[in-house]
């Protein structure tokens, strides 16, 4: 077994594991909140409308918001260190 900090040559700390760019993971975090909290204000403040809005808010965002970050993710992943 190896210990772990016994790295050979060829490792680069700097890598990601996961091979998802860390940024990326607190831009969802950050974003998902958001867009929850607005939609949960639309729901609990409006009438009719809000909860319509809410609903049409959901059906559009969350699309483009995971295809957004997932680009992001594409182009910021470490092609160079792939993860394992």
């Amino acid at each position: 077994m190896l210990d772990p900090d016994d790295r050979t040559e060829h490792e680069d700390p700097e890598r990601m594991p996961d091979g998802v760019p860390h940024g990326i993971v607190g831009l969802t975090l950050l974003f998902s909140v958001i867009l929850a909290l607005l939609i949960a204000v639309m729901f609990l403040s409006g009438g009719g409308v809000g909860k319509l809005a809410g609903f049409v808010i959901c059906l559009i965002a969350i699309p483009a918001l995971v295809n957004t970050l997932t680009r992001k993710a594409e182009r910021d992943r470490d092609h160079a260190h792939p993860s394992r």
